[in-house]
């Protein structure tokens, strides 16, 4: 009889990571069907806050303006990023590249209460002295958050666009095509996973962000974040339960699907 070993310490440290991080999560989704109003009290099966949330128009209305202002600064950070990409990859003797480089790294590093104040006070001065914005809203939410999301995409592009062969590029241009019609058919499809993989995180980010907007929003202009926070402030609703499985089980769809869909184009590859 062969025996079985025990699992290894790497096998171990894995299980014991994956429950650390799933674990809170499944419990979150279990007891988003808690009848009972006491997050923490077991009281029997129900979807009683997922109509609850349904019909709650605040959290509604909060994720809408979510997704819009997460849509707008990506689509933003995806064009400013690699424009700034490309200006750092491909002139290295431009005068202040190193301080174009170091500005666009700064708000990877810079806390975001001094990234959210600093905004604050330019909005402040921009409406003193041109007389716009004449209100902190959704505007002011965008461009903030299309500031700090520029520079996770400048970093996640420059580095795609350092591994890509210049020769095809020179190849192309040899060949007849304008540096713009080169950028267009041979640069931005190699760099196209890049930018998907940029636009991604900083759709993310900007969707979870609460510090910074809470310093540049106004009345009227509350995010997901704001009302998930000032309801946790006030005690845990199992609205907030339903509405972060709801959030899980989308992501997890997304995600699957992803993984389906380049499963599916590497056996075609293969086969090919």
């Amino acid at each position: 009889m062969t025996r079985l070993r025990p699992p290894g310490f790497s096998r171990s440290m894995l299980v014991i990571g994956l429950l650390f991080l799933y674990l809170p999560m499944a419990v979150l989704i279990v007891y988003s069907f808690n009848a009972s109003r006491l997050v923490s009290v077991w009281a029997g099966f129900s979807v009683h806050w997922y109509a609850e949330l349904f019909r709650d128009q605040q959290i509604l209305t909060a994720v809408w303006m979510s997704l819009r202002i997460a849509f707008y600064s990506a689509s933003m950070a995806v064009c400013l990023g690699t424009l700034c990409a490309f200006v750092i990859t491909r002139f290295p003797r431009m005068r202040g590249r190193t301080l174009l480089s170091s500005m666009i790294t700064a708000p990877l590093v810079m806390p975001d209460v001094i990234t959210g104040l600093s905004l604050l006070l330019l909005f402040v001065q921009m409406a003193q002295l041109i007389g716009w914005p004449v209100d902190r809203g959704m505007a002011t939410i965008w461009m903030a958050h299309t500031t700090f999301c520029s520079a996770y995409v400048a970093v996640v592009v420059s580095a795609r666009l350092r591994e890509m062969d210049h020769s095809i590029e020179e190849a192309a241009m040899d060949l007849g095509c304008t540096p713009l019609k080169t950028f267009f058919v041979i640069t931005l499809p190699v760099i196209a996973p890049a930018l998907v993989s940029g636009w991604l995180l900083a759709f993310t980010l900007s969707l979870d962000d609460l510090v910074i907007a809470s310093f540049v929003s106004g009345p009227g202009s509350t995010t997901l974040p704001m009302v998930v926070f000032s309801s946790v402030r006030m005690g845990v609703s199992p609205k907030i339960n339903a509405l972060a499985t709801i959030i899980i089980l989308s992501v997890s769809v997304i995600a699957f699907l992803a993984w389906f869909w380049m499963r599916r184009a590497d056996k075609r590859r293969r086969r090919g």
